[in-house]
């Protein structure tokens, strides 16, 4: 049997656990969602979340990679008990990994396509409505985008086929120090610009009259769903960097550095955003487009705009490739592990494949525009995330909660000796209770809420 690959350091476990988390959740849905709901309040129940949430179940998905030594694809073979049926987790992970790639790759190859804008010039002396037409020329044309996915695709799965400490981690190390660097450029940029301060008021001051307006339910089930989001739980993308680790540090000790991180971009992102939205009177709840449409009149209204906006976009891309790299590194596993593939086998099927499936995801927004899966206005990319995100994200959410609580399962005792092996914070036995009844509640709340709002 292969000897199961190692990370060169604790830190390059952390930075692409958390690269993994730290994507176009943070640095694209976290400041837009934050705007619709009213800035401050939402923050803080957000916060509240990422604990009570988003800690146990990173714990678990974890304990169950390192205590197996595998991926998602044949975790739970190694650990259920004989004659029960929790390896089916395994496709539905699989499945997972494969859709959130086939719009994933698309939105990462939006973010290359525009650092070529803007280094080239595209954006100079742009008004309002040229900024918002480059947007809709880009969705407008599917060769352009084409290239850009191509592009992200091959180059992503080219550095996991060299490797995980050669690839994985030297590469993410050096996007991720460099993401942290731009990002609190940006912001210190961000907060000198005039009117400044009524934006930081918005986002980090309560605004009650927003819970008024959308009902304090809608305002804590978003908040919810996004805690939920932003960390990719549920689809064993953080069990595969489990199992690549030994057992110096404690699980939920390494899940609170993860989760710190991922936070600490969400929030630096909500500096850079809100601010500039209030400098130059642009809606903070403009939805999804904020990052294309707002953010180009800010790198204009600045000296060296073109430079600014061409770092910008290159860091987003780097925000969106950390994430792609870390699922790219959960897919090839599940070769590995499901039929002995060479790692550069299993990169090159695989890249051709996923170029293959992003392909419905970019005729939608054009060719196949007409299709309209879910209602009118929307796209294969909608349907796609309603798939992952409504479905299966809380629900291998709450398989992995129940398979670690449950003794029909891996069973607690089992989880709780893998999660407070090594040293660092420790999971107490005491939570036993809330971890099998309370939280598995608040999963399927998401779950029949979330269908409830989408159809609703």
């Amino acid at each position: 049997m292969e000897k199961r690959e190692r990370f060169a350091s604790r830190l390059g476990f952390i930075l692409i656990s958390a690269g993994c988390s730290i994507g176009l959740g943070d640095v694209w849905r976290f400041p837009y969602i934050t705007g619709q709901y009213g800035g401050g309040i939402f923050v803080l129940i957000y916060l509240a979340f990422i604990v009570i949430l988003g800690l146990p179940i990173m714990s678990m998905e974890l304990a169950v990679g390192r205590a197996s030594q595998k991926s998602i694809a044949t975790s739970f073979n190694v650990l259920e008990k004989k004659g029960t049926k929790w390896h089916w987790m395994g496709y539905a992970g699989i499945l997972g990994n494969y859709i959130l790639m086939m719009f994933y790759t698309t939105v990462a190859g939006w973010m290359l396509g525009y650092f070529f804008k803007f280094a080239t010039g595209r954006f100079v002396g742009a008004g309002n409505e040229q900024i918002a037409a480059v947007f809709g020329e880009l969705i407008g044309n599917p060769w352009e985008m084409t290239l850009w996915m191509v592009l992200t695709t091959v180059i992503c799965f080219g550095i996991c086929s060299l490797g995980l400490q050669e690839g994985v981690e030297k590469v993410t190390k050096i996007m991720m120090a460099m993401l942290f660097i731009l990002i609190l450029t940006l912001a210190v940029k961000s907060l000198t610009l005039p009117n400044a301060g009524a934006g930081l008021k918005f986002y980090l001051l309560p605004d009650f009259e927003s819970v008024k307006k959308h009902g304090l339910w809608e305002i804590i089930y978003a908040a919810m769903s996004q805690a939920f989001f932003t960390l990719s739980l549920g689809i064993g993308s953080l069990a595969i960097f489990g199992s690549y680790i030994g057992k110096e540090r404690s699980l939920l000790g390494e899940s609170i550095n993860i989760a710190v991180l991922d936070t600490f971009i969400s929030i630096i992102a909500g500096l850079i955003i809100f601010p500039a939205c209030f400098a130059f009177s642009v809606d903070p709840g403009e939805g999804p487009g904020l990052v294309f449409v707002t953010l180009p009149h800010i790198f204009n209204s600045m000296a060296g705009g073109r430079i600014w906006g061409s770092l910008f976009f290159i860091f987003m891309t780097f925000a969106a490739y950390s994430t792609v790299i870390a699922v790219f590194e959960n897919i090839i596993s599940f070769a590995m592990d499901l039929w002995g593939w060479s790692r550069k086998k299993a990169a090159i099927i695989n890249t051709i494949f996923l170029i293959v499936l992003s392909m419905p995801c970019i005729l939608g927004f054009n060719v196949l525009s007409g299709f309209q899966p879910l209602g009118a206005g929307t796209g294969i990319l909608d349907l796609e995330d309603f798939i992952l995100s409504y479905n299966l994200l809380p629900l291998g959410s709450l398989i992995y909660l129940l398979f670690c609580v449950s003794r029909h399962g891996w069973g607690f005792d089992n989880y709780l000796e893998e999660v407070n092996a090594g040293k660092g914070a420790k999971m107490p036995r005491w939570l036993r209770g809330y971890l099998t009844w309370i939280l598995p509640l608040i999963i399927l709340f998401v779950l029949v809420q979330g269908y409830i709002n989408f159809f609703g």
